[in-house]
């Protein structure tokens, strides 16, 4: 372990003579990928160097057991004891700090919702997931922007898509993609009967075509108007964008957004997910997987997470995680269900490198 820390202590030493370098002060985007390494990396060495003076605090505290001074000889038995437990607390910290990390957890994101079975109940709940979402950004200091909404008849949203910006945006909301079912007595309902509706939630990272092959000379470009709801400026000009990456056949389009630019760069995340997902379904078909990822496949149709009002319950069905405080969780406290599933992956990675 301390050969792995040191090498990661010399790369945090050249990465911080980086930021010193002109050509990369001068380039905005290289300075923000050096520094989010640099950030990274000195969490990892700020636990390095604590780890190494335990240890040597351990050392001096043996020595002292060697003194003469049967006082000095129980002092040190006594430290020796508090600092084998801090080494032990220490060494799981840096096993987590090591657990390799997705490179896109530090992406930001294009949030998705849509009301799914339940009807007029099914949108309103939407609207409630939008706003326990948006409550928990603002506690993070993430920024939102909204990219299309479609409003249902009596509340809430058919369907809302956002942009959100912040640091380490994937990495947190990732677990998020799937079905949300929630079991309450609708407003709408007149016999004070439960009813269970859903909504699906996707979460696709802001990706760049450097994240990804593709090659511009295989990108088909087609702009059309848009139809449907959204006034009049939808009707006028052709804001809808539509990418056919020709080598795949991959087709991806948008519409949500209210000016081309906004739709290209849209349709381009939804392109790049496409392909990425056509990859990773490849290769899981060449190489037998014998777990299911703790995320599932992200599939609209996963219940990943039940909201029971009449028992003020969350479930996640993925980790068996049940907790009694709805109430604040839909308020956007939602910390405790995201860090819960982090750390089952993080556990799951363990085990897994072990074996």
């Amino acid at each position: 372990m301390l050969d792995k820390l040191q090498a990661i202590h010399e790369r945090y030493i050249y990465v911080e003579e980086q930021l010193s370098n002109p050509e990369i002060v001068g380039d905005m985007d290289k300075f923000k990928k050096v520094n989010k390494e640099y950030k990274d990396l000195k969490v990892v060495v700020d636990a390095y160097f604590e780890y190494k003076n335990i240890i040597d605090n351990i050392t001096s505290s043996n020595e002292m057991l060697k003194d003469d001074d049967p006082d000095m000889r129980e002092m040190a038995e006594m430290e020796l004891s508090d600092l084998k437990a801090q080494k032990e607390e220490m060494e799981e910290k840096i096993k987590v700090l090591l657990i390799p990390k997705d490179p896109e957890d530090s992406k930001d994101v294009i949030l998705e919702i849509r009301s799914g079975a339940g009807g007029d109940e099914a949108s309103i709940f939407a609207g409630d997931l939008y706003k326990m979402y948006t409550r928990y950004f603002e506690t993070l200091g993430w920024k939102i922007e909204i990219l299309n909404i479609n409003e249902g008849t009596v509340g809430g949203y058919n369907k809302i898509v956002l942009e959100v910006t912040g640091e380490d945006v994937f990495g947190k909301l990732k677990f998020e993609s799937g079905a949300h079912r929630v079991q309450r007595v609708p407003k709408t309902e007149s016999q004070g009967r439960v009813h269970t509706s859903a909504a699906t939630v996707a979460i696709m990272p802001k990706l760049e075509l450097e994240d990804i092959d593709i090659n511009k000379a295989d990108l088909k470009v087609d702009t059309f108007r848009s139809s449907g709801a959204g006034g009049q400026h939808v009707n006028k000009t052709e804001s809808g964008v539509r990418f056919t990456h020709l080598p795949t056949g991959v087709v991806a389009e948008s519409t949500d957004g209210r000016s081309q630019i906004k739709n290209r760069e849209i349709a381009m995340q939804r392109l790049i997910d496409k392909i990425r997902q056509k990859q990773v379904e490849e290769h899981n078909s060449k190489v037998s997987s014998e777990r299911r990822s703790l995320v599932g496949s992200g599939d609209r149709s996963d219940k990943i997470r039940t909201y029971n009002y009449p028992q003020n319950r969350v479930t996640d069905h993925r980790i068996n995680l049940t907790l009694y405080n709805l109430d604040k969780i839909v308020a956007g406290d939602l910390e405790p269900v995201i860090e819960a599933l982090i750390l089952a992956e993080n556990a799951k990675k363990m085990q897994e490198g072990e074996a």
